[in-house]
């Protein structure tokens, strides 16, 4: 008996499929897409902020700096104070900026991550952030009223890739002391709570505690009405 005109067969095979494996295929694509959208955002190259920097404003940065070195040597109180272009100027000439892209990291193993501190997928984690130092490539600063906002251009394998942080500048037991506002890796927004804990990471690691020392005739330093303020003693 010939079974080519039986339905049944044809039957069996558009059996429907059960809201199961359904509902794992939308998973999966949606993990898929997730990640694609989180690449492509990191990798967005964000604008600078409109700053300029230029040799004159360098040199009278340095002016500015050795009058009030030479006050303080007298035993005088200074206050020095640097807009955004003397600012952006005296980094340019300073900053030992990498001009190569490192070598690849060695496969240090990290440790792993609490369920209370463990970022969540597609966003940007603390130690990722923490990287961003070993291969800075250009820095800007932009000063409004009492925040400052770092615009950061750092090498990941031969990409270059922005970081911009916004917060405030202070001083605390004499240290320098930022508290993050808000901040974004390439157009990717930064949690907060991440943000805030890469910056303490950053900001109390020892490698980095003692450059985050301020001299000890600087008795303040911060933000106002858009220039940075630095009180000596």
């Amino acid at each position: 008996m010939t079974t080519a005109n039986d339905p049944q067969p044809i039957a069996r095979s558009l059996k429907p499929v059960s809201p199961l494996i359904w509902a794992f295929r939308f998973l999966r694509w949606s993990t898929y897409l997730a990640a694609l959208i989180t690449l492509i955002l990191l990798l967005h190259k964000t604008s600078p902020p409109p700053v300029q920097s230029s040799p004159q404003a360098a040199a009278s940065a340095e002016q500015k700096l050795a009058q009030v070195e030479q006050s303080v040597s007298q035993g005088q109180k200074a206050t020095l104070r640097l807009d955004a272009t003397a600012l952006n100027s005296y980094l340019a000439s300073h900053l030992n900026l990498a001009q190569e892209a490192p070598p690849p990291s060695s496969t240090t193993p990290t440790a792993p991550q609490s369920s209370e501190t463990a970022e969540k997928p597609g966003e940007p984690s603390a130690a990722d952030i923490e990287q961003v130092r070993s291969s800075v490539r250009d820095v800007k600063v932009q000063m409004e009223g009492d925040q400052v906002h770092a615009y950061v251009v750092f090498d990941v394998h031969g990409k270059d890739m922005t970081l911009d942080l916004v917060g405030k500048l202070g001083t605390e037991d004499g240290y320098l002391k930022f508290v993050p506002v808000s901040g974004q890796i390439g157009a990717l927004p930064i949690p907060q709570s991440t943000l805030e804990s890469a910056v303490q990471r950053l900001m109390n690691s020892p490698e980095n505690r003692e450059k985050l020392k301020l001299p000890s005739d600087v008795a303040d330093m911060h933000i106002e009405n858009g220039q940075l303020v630095a009180t000596y003693q």
